[in-house]
């Protein structure tokens, strides 16, 4: 399947320009048609990637990681792109992996495709995996179904199935919403083992209000 004119990669950022200029040059050599989604940077953030390829959306403050991925699923859906890899602007996703995805997606019988990081969560701050594997833990739970890496921002979905759906949530919560309502909808869903790179820089998750937010969205109705 000729997939760079059939999927498009948006990545959402929020203050990375010592990554993000890189990354989209990477993955460019993949998949050449990139968005990122600048989430009211105050960096270079979005004059960086311009110059590295993408096309570049920016929101003039913050509206979260979820709103930013909407956009840019959103500008890709009305392009006519069927399909869409999301990446984080961090770096913390390796582009080698991209060829993962695509393979799977190539067996045409998967509509959402996540990263799994904890195959080899090696690297990955004690913290941040507990928090994970207990929040998958919850959503396998109230789907029914094994999801063992229900936060990774690293995926690919067909976004015929996506434009169906109705989705809520503008911030971090936004990785375990989509799983949750792809397997709602009777979609079909898998996991690829992917790397996992941590470098020092401060997480964009703020561990309480973060967790307070998905914590909100997980026992409101709409997620159900």
């Amino acid at each position: 399947m000729e997939w760079s004119s059939r999927c498009a990669v948006v990545i959402p950022c929020l203050n990375e320009a010592e990554s993000v200029g890189p990354l989209v040059q990477e993955v460019r050599k993949v998949l050449p048609a990139v968005w990122v989604i600048d989430d009211g940077s105050m960096d270079k953030s979005s004059e960086l990637a311009r110059k590295a390829g993408a096309t570049v959306l920016r929101f003039e403050r913050s509206r979260g990681k979820g709103a930013a991925l909407k956009a840019g699923w959103r500008a890709a859906w009305e392009g006519g792109i069927p399909w869409v890899l999301s990446m984080d602007g961090d770096g913390q996703h390796a582009p080698g992996d991209i060829s993962r995805f695509l393979t799977r997606a190539a067996r045409g019988d998967v509509d959402l495709i996540v990263g799994n990081r904890m195959a080899q969560p090696t690297g990955m701050p004690w913290l941040r995996r507990s928090v994970n594997q207990w929040m998958s833990r919850k959503l396998s739970r109230a789907a029914g179904f094994p999801i063992p890496d229900s936060q990774c921002g690293f995926r690919m979905m067909r976004l015929e199935a996506w434009s169906r759906l109705e989705l809520h949530t503008d911030h971090f919560e936004i990785e375990s919403e989509v799983v949750l309502a792809f397997l709602k909808a009777g979609l079909n869903v898998d996991f690829v083992p992917i790397e996992v790179i941590y470098r020092e820089e401060e997480s964009k998750i703020h561990p309480i209000r973060d967790t307070w937010r998905w914590f909100c969205w997980f026992w409101s109705g709409r997620r159900t």
